[in-house]
């Protein structure tokens, strides 16, 4: 905690400081907000005032909106903290962007992370990290997002940690779009280890994209909300946009490109080691995974865990882990990954592992 001085806190420190002895996290408080723009508050509180209604529910206070006006009831920094939220939402909207429910939750993880706002050296940021494409801009919803993005930004290989839900492999295909965008690379490569179903590539029925389609459907699918359909097309006919499995980057440099490695936790030692050596001339690599979510054989070891280990604290690299608080789909699927997390530290869980196949046969 820190003094509104700017001073730091001792043992004893706050025996001759007022504000701090008289401050009640308990007692109530009340805060109206006036918006100008009738249409735009409306658009703020959301269709049956549900953004409000969210705001409600994650920070503990009662939120009534009358016209262009909203009234905060309850703790006094709730109630601050949710004065913060709305004005910057309200700002979102002045600038031209929607504002949804995933916005309301962003807004309010990210208002209890005002100490990331600032650089190593200390000064401080204008705000939390955002990616521009053409298509939309993403910011950042949570501080581990914030941190993942000015990774992606300032290092030439970087691994996203964490597990489903958080965001990890949507932002790395939004930096390549941008990077594509702005011309600084001339390549966006995607490839994921295809090894889900137990089954040889070759015995699949259809050519090449047909037999990796299914394995690689999430990456398209982030492709599509980032990109316009038709120039995703357009990309991939021309190999602009490139999708294919990892066992096809064996033998090449990819130059010029920016390569993702989607759940890289089913990669053996020496495909992460191929891969980590196709890095070329101006390209990156975003390697993303959760180790906890192995579907390797029994006994072999993840080429995903194995390289942070071996590369932790090299120059150039980023790593950046995720939790389950800073999963950003439905908020049930956090409370499924919190249960299933406590489950793990509670050894519930501590059967040897085994492919998914064989657990679902």
């Amino acid at each position: 905690m820190k003094n509104p001085s700017g001073g730091g806190f001792g043992p004893d420190s706050g025996r001759n400081i007022p504000w701090l002895a008289t401050h009640d996290d308990t007692a109530e408080a009340e805060i109206t907000l006036s918006f100008d723009d009738n249409r735009l508050a409306s658009r703020l509180f959301g269709q049956y005032d549900q953004n409000l209604a969210f705001l409600e529910k994650r920070l503990g206070i009662r939120a009534t909106a009358r016209g262009n006006l909203v009234n905060l009831v309850g703790p006094a920094d709730p109630c601050e903290q949710g004065k913060v939220v709305l004005e910057n939402l309200y700002a979102r909207l002045k600038s031209g962007h929607d504002v949804n429910l995933g916005d309301v939750d962003g807004a309010i993880r990210m208002s209890t992370s005002q100490g990331s706002l600032f650089e190593a050296d200390g000064a401080p940021r204008l705000g939390h990290e955002e990616i521009v494409t053409r298509k939309r801009t993403v910011r950042a919803r949570t501080p581990a997002q914030d941190g993942y993005i000015r990774a992606l930004k300032r290092h030439e290989l970087v691994f996203g940690i964490g597990p489903a839900g958080t965001g990890k492999t949507w932002l790395a295909v939004a930096q390549a779009v941008a990077l594509l965008d702005k011309g600084m690379v001339d390549r966006l490569i995607l490839t994921r280890p295809a090894v889900e179903a137990g089954e040889r590539l070759g015995f699949l029925p259809g050519d090449m994209k047909e037999k990796v389609d299914p394995y690689l459907r999430p990456i398209y699918d982030a492709l599509y909300d980032l990109m316009d359909a038709p120039r995703v097309e357009r990309g991939m006919q021309s190999g602009m946009i490139e999708i294919a499995p990892l066992a096809f980057m064996r033998g090449r440099t990819l130059t010029n490109a920016v390569v993702i490695l989607d759940e890289a936790q089913n990669t053996t030692s020496m495909q992460m080691k191929m891969f980590l050596t196709r890095l070329g001339e101006n390209s990156r690599m975003i390697i993303t995974g959760d180790p906890t979510q192995v579907d390797l054989p029994p006994g072999m070891k993840s080429g995903l865990s194995e390289a942070l280990d071996l590369l932790d604290n090299v120059e150039g690299i980023a790593q950046s882990y995720f939790t389950e608080d800073d999963v950003v789909r439905h908020e049930l699927v956090g409370r499924i990954v919190k249960a299933y997390e406590a489950a793990t530290r509670a050894g519930e869980h501590a059967a040897p592992h085994q492919p998914r196949r064989m657990r679902e046969a």
